[in-house]
């Protein structure tokens, strides 16, 4: 879509000016997906940034005390680039307050873990555009995230320490069904295990599916995984179906008999704030990144 001159002009004079309340509280209502908005949405009070976290699988909010400095254009150049990603600005000094923010941040937020991932002042000041890209793209986890090498380096970052993985062809006859059957699947274990989907289809996951002791034949097929000991079931598939997802991971957690693994992570970062995400400073990660320690693709 092109954008006009005028439109060009309007967008500098929110940077600049803010919106007026009303018309912030009217862009806040209708901002209900990462793909309503064009640009990223001023948040203008605690409540605002609240409801805008819940609503996204995945939230990115810039803290920002000065909009003029370089990082506020990088922020908002990854609007378009990240579809799945809902974008939001704050310069309001009680937002940032409620988020521990000092100076100026740019948090990844998600609903899957309930954490909020920080990269500061230091970070935020020498950010550019790969940069960025790379902490979005590792820190991105959905109630289904994909696997791939940037995405693992999250999945195994986060403080959840079960994985589920769904190993199917993305071409397979009746995949969307049973993707939208895994999906209310995942919602039914929020906190509790990370459900992933690995594409049978993309040469690089075999090492996935190997290391589990499946074909591509026997698929499709769930696997679940135990970071903390390395231990795996399976279960082959002629469908996917809600019931046998969570039979499946029902029986694995019930057969671990640890009270720890049947209750979702949740960690009290702020006194007072029990509802509010679990805190951990980031640092941007280089393009070259090491994967993760521990993987299932050894």
């Amino acid at each position: 879509m092109e954008v006009s001159q005028s439109t060009c002009l309007f967008l500098l004079f929110l940077l600049t000016h803010g919106l007026p309340p009303e018309v912030a509280a009217k862009g806040q209502e209708t901002a209900d997906g990462p793909r309503a908005a064009h640009e990223p949405v001023l948040l203008t009070d605690v409540s605002a940034a609240a409801e805008f976290i819940a609503a996204a699988e995945v939230a990115l909010i810039g803290f920002f005390q000065d909009l003029e400095i370089p990082a506020v254009s990088i922020f908002q150049s990854m609007v378009q680039k990240y579809q799945d990603v809902a974008f939001g600005i704050s310069t309001n000094s009680e937002v940032l307050t409620h988020y521990n923010i000092t100076g100026n941040a740019i948090s990844l937020f998600r609903l899957v873990d309930n954490e909020q991932l920080d990269l500061d002042n230091e970070d935020v000041d020498s950010i550019d555009d790969s940069k960025l890209s790379r902490f979005i793209e590792i820190n991105s986890l959905h109630f289904v995230t994909e696997y791939n090498p940037v995405t693992a380096i999250g999945l195994f970052n986060s403080l959840i320490p079960i994985h589920l993985l769904m190993m199917i062809s993305k071409t397979s006859p009746g995949y969307v069904e049973n993707m939208d059957r895994y999906q209310k699947a995942a919602k039914l274990f929020q906190g509790k295990i990370l459900f992933i989907l690995v594409d049978s289809d993309i040469k690089e996951n075999g090492k996935v599916i190997s290391y589990f002791k499946l074909r591509k034949s026997k698929l499709p097929a769930l696997a679940i995984y135990q970071i903390s000991d390395e231990d795996w079931d399976t279960l082959p598939l002629a469908e996917v179906s809600e019931e046998k997802v969570q039979s499946f991971c029902d029986g694995f957690l019930n057969g671990k008999r640890l009270p720890t693994l049947l209750q979702p992570v949740t960690v009290e970062h702020h006194v007072g704030h029990p509802d509010k995400p679990a805190v951990r400073k980031c640092f941007v990660e280089p393009h070259e990144s090491s994967p993760p320690a521990t993987t299932y693709s050894h």
